[in-house]
């Protein structure tokens, strides 16, 4: 069957805005064009193209898609560009409830909440999308940038996103994952995997931002995560002051933090250039060393710690030195003296070895750090030890992660 293709030029709302740059979005013209994309967007059909041509147009009120099949495309992330700055009806810019989605080559900026969540879709492409809070850094900024959430079979690529207060490229209880060559700097988290399994995230850059890249596993939610492979990123001076909202996963998250990976199964670390982080250039931790600890109301399947992480053949440069927060600081100095550094890797110290020693695919392993810290969190870090004798082993590799052809 021909599929239909239906391109949306938005001509009729550009003329009657007086031109691509809808600087007045509140008054007679920003209405009708935010009138005529979201019918376009109600109206669309399998196969639908909407294009939105370069300028400069504001939007009160958020977008949503609920038709399988759509592409939004733009003119480019620097000339298309929507604003939902003075935003007041809905809390995200975009919300997609759809498969085989893509959209590309456009901005979105100053969204009230989230500014693009795509919620319970297969086959999601997002290419070439630029996500800011213009104002900079702040906890009244969106929480996620780029939110793939429940969804399956997800390409990102050549996208940015700057100011997120949680997470700039978040993607979560998700599976068949792919996040490649984009720039996540000034958000608390800059790429964040929860709760996903079979992800690689390769060729970004993240900088600026509180942590660079995360990969976790929380609990109570839909599935728990595993096999994530995180490989020729530049992850580089994360020490951003955390701004997350009170009570959110990424508040715990200490400034200056690189990889960090918590209680989440078979994570590889590798070929990475990894430096200028004031924590520390990779953190293992578990679910006990984060705020949302809480010994009530977690199922009962929930594993809360880090098992199976393998981290070779990375490139570091120094870090360390000024680690966030009192104990850590404090640590810090009992170990190493107040002009000392934290090694490489820093481990929360939590096993799951109230049964007898790990597995052999369960532990940790790395190769190519200097030095590795376990600072003994079950004893409050009381009995640090920096042997990384425990540590010299490797781990089987996990496979690539195969997009649809469509896709990929």
């Amino acid at each position: 069957m021909r599929k239909l293709l239906l391109t949306v030029a938005l001509g009729a709302a550009l003329a009657a805005c007086g031109g691509h740059d809808q600087s007045t979005a509140q008054g007679e013209g920003g209405d009708a064009f935010q009138a005529k994309l979201q019918q376009q967007l109600l109206d669309a059909k399998p196969g639908s193209v909407i294009e939105i041509p370069a300028g400069h147009y504001h939007l009160n009120r958020g977008l949503s898609l609920r038709t399988d099949g759509v592409t939004i495309r733009g003119a480019g992330k620097d000339k298309t560009v929507l604003s939902f700055k003075g935003q007041v009806v809905g809390p995200e810019g975009l919300l997609v409830n759809a498969s085989d989605f893509t959209i590309e080559n456009l901005s979105l900026e100053d969204t009230k909440g989230d500014a693009l969540k795509i919620n319970q879709g297969r086959n999601i492409t997002i290419r070439g999308v630029r996500v800011a809070w213009t104002d900079g850094p702040k906890t009244t900024n969106g929480a996620y940038g780029l939110y793939p959430v429940k969804t399956e079979n997800v390409l990102i690529e050549d996208s940015s996103v700057t100011g997120a207060s949680d997470a700039g490229i978040y993607v979560g209880q998700s599976k068949n994952i792919v996040v490649r060559r984009n720039r996540a700097e000034q958000n608390v988290a800059g790429i964040e995997i929860e709760n996903s399994i079979d992800a690689d995230v390769y060729e970004n850059v993240a900088t600026g931002n509180t942590g660079g890249i995360l990969v976790f596993n929380m609990p109570n939610l839909s599935q728990a995560g595993k096999a994530s492979r995180v490989f020729k990123n530049q992850v580089n001076a994360n020490n951003l002051d955390n701004f997350a909202a009170k009570g959110a996963a990424v508040a715990s998250v200490p400034a200056g933090s690189g990889v960090v990976v918590n209680s989440n199964d078979k994570v590889e670390i590798f070929d990475n250039d990894i430096g200028g982080h004031r924590t520390a250039n990779v953190i293992i931790s578990s679910y006990f060393s984060t705020n949302y600890y809480n010994t009530k109301g977690v199922a009962a399947d929930y594993n809360p710690y880090p098992k199976g992480i393998f981290v070779y053949g990375n490139r570091f440069k120094e870090g360390g030195e000024s680690p966030d927060g009192m104990k850590l600081k404090m640590l810090k100095t009992a170990v190493y003296g107040m002009s000392g550094r934290f090694p490489d890797v820093l481990w929360d110290g939590y096993a799951d070895t109230a049964h007898g020693p790990l597995a052999a695919e369960d532990r940790i392993c790395i190769d190519g750090a200097n030095g590795v810290l376990n600072a003994d969190g079950p004893n409050d870090y009381k009995n640090p030890s920096t042997d990384t004798k425990p540590y010299q082993c490797t781990l089987p590799k996990l496979p690539p992660v195969v997009l649809d052809a469509a896709k990929s």
